[in-house]
């Protein structure tokens, strides 16, 4: 549909066919230089969920309208950057092959750039450009040459492969580091807020909703090749988030910027999500699911909000936008669900998976307790004193103008509201994801079983 639209003249018919026969040419043919190596797409349980998440957000940033518009800054460029974007991401979901996984996860960069880039708002776009590159770019070269040595010496190329045991810790912490650091995971989370501070709100949006995804979607992939190694490596991880999560969340409390307090809580919330990624447990993974779903919702919702806000105020800073209930007491209510499903309240999808996380976690190591009560206790603090601080008090004496709400943007946030309160009543599609995973590992069980009756 893309490269129908993007070629409607007739006379670029013939162009447009050429494309569509090297682009199929390109997934199913093996051209690299080592044989066998190709593109191959597919969808499973796993990723099916992942690719409607992504439409679905695709379809909330068309309905954006935010000062790109108001003031025709390249719209229709703007718009097809959006598209090639979500494009990209959609084909990472659906690559069943590693390397085709990487190449479209690496090729979101360069748009991703581009966006913050062309239709920031500050001067300080660049420095987060430059923040990116260099966090991203450094852990993706060991990446690729894991990938070549992995289809070179165990002939392992596609994800439904991956069920050995490989103890090569050099393998581990290559391949594993290039999704932590997109996650990304505490001591290298400062490209995160500084990409969400600096770029535009639909930008922003789907940052958010799809793009953070991608590193807990990867973690799941690859975590199966490392039985052993995850029981001994991983505890330094999920310490390491416990402690971040603490940290950050005082952080939260500091901040005197309001996208800048929405990007922090996000970053919280990848916290435990990284850390039901990484106990590779039926419980755990569940949660986490649910929590990529819910977070993804919930946090792109809140930078819509501050994005309305901005339009009108052209200021983010907290003591400027006091008082917001006095202008905009429709807009109150939206921060107050908002809000509150940050916090993981009822029926919000963020309990669900927060509540499988928790469970996860204490079974693990009930020391943990202390941190999980002072992450979720700061989290109430913040969330608490986004909306609170904001609604209520005096307002800027220098506020001269302020025109009303429209229609699009109160759907804007319903649609951001309603699956993330309403996919509670689907608890069943979130179970399935990983029946088929169950599945397998009981006949891998039933098999070892029979293997070694007839060995003895």
């Amino acid at each position: 549909m893309f490269l129908i639209l993007l070629f409607y003249k007739k006379k670029n018919f013939l162009v447009l066919n050429r494309l569509i026969i090297i682009f199929v040419f390109q997934f199913f043919y093996p051209f690299f230089v080592f044989r066998g190596l190709s593109y191959f797409l597919g969808i499973d349980k796993l990723s099916y969920l992942l690719i409607i998440l992504s439409f679905w957000v695709l379809f909330i940033i068309l309905l954006v309208r935010e000062l790109i518009f108001y003031k025709k800054n390249n719209i229709n460029l703007f718009k097809l950057i959006i598209l090639i974007l979500v494009f990209f991401l959609i084909i990472s979901f659906l690559s069943l092959s590693l390397l085709g996984f990487y190449i479209f996860f690496e090729r979101r960069l360069v748009f991703t750039l581009l966006l913050i880039l062309g239709w920031g708002y500050q001067p300080e776009r660049l420095q987060a450009g430059i923040y990116i590159l260099f966090y991203t770019l450094i852990v993706s070269l060991p990446f690729l040459v894991a990938i070549v040595y992995l289809y070179l010496n165990y002939n392992l190329y596609y994800f439904f492969f991956y069920k050995i045991n490989l103890l090569r810790c050099f393998l581990y912490f290559s391949m594993v580091l290039a999704f932590l650091v997109k996650i990304p995971i505490f001591l290298v989370h400062l490209w995160l807020p500084k990409a969400h501070v600096e770029a535009p709100v639909s930008g922003s949006i789907i940052l958010a909703g799809v793009i953070l995804k991608l590193g807990g979607y990867g973690l799941l992939r690859i975590l199966e090749m490392f039985l052993l190694l995850r029981l001994f490596l991983n505890f330094y991880w999920i310490l390491l988030s416990l402690v971040g999560g603490v940290l950050i969340s005082l952080i939260c409390l500091l901040q005197i910027d309001l996208k800048s307090l929405v990007a922090y809580s996000s970053v919280v919330h990848i916290r435990l999500l990284l850390i039901g990624v990484i106990t590779m447990n039926n419980w755990g993974s569940i949660g986490c699911f649910k929590l990529i779903v819910g977070h993804g919702l919930c946090s792109s919702g809140l930078f819509s909000l501050v994005g309305i806000v901005y339009d009108r105020r052209n200021r983010r800073r907290l003591l400027i936008n006091k008082g917001l209930i006095n202008f905009i007491p429709r807009i109150c209510l939206w921060w107050f669900l908002l809000s509150s499903s940050n916090l993981a309240s009822p029926p919000s999808l963020n309990l669900l998976g927060e509540v499988r996380l928790l469970i996860r976690i204490l079974r693990w190591r009930y020391n943990s307790m202390g941190l999980l009560i002072i992450i979720s206790f700061f989290r109430a603090s913040y969330s608490l004193y986004l909306f609170s601080y904001r609604q209520h008090g005096k307002c800027y004496s220098g506020i001269f103008r302020f025109f009303k709400n429209f229609v699009i943007e109160y759907l804007v946030i319903f649609f951001h509201w309603l699956p993330l309160n309403f996919l509670f009543l689907k608890r069943d599609l979130f179970l399935y994801i990983y029946l088929n995973s169950l599945l397998k590992i009981l006949i891998c069980g039933i098999k070892d079983i029979i293997i070694r009756k007839n060995f003895k």
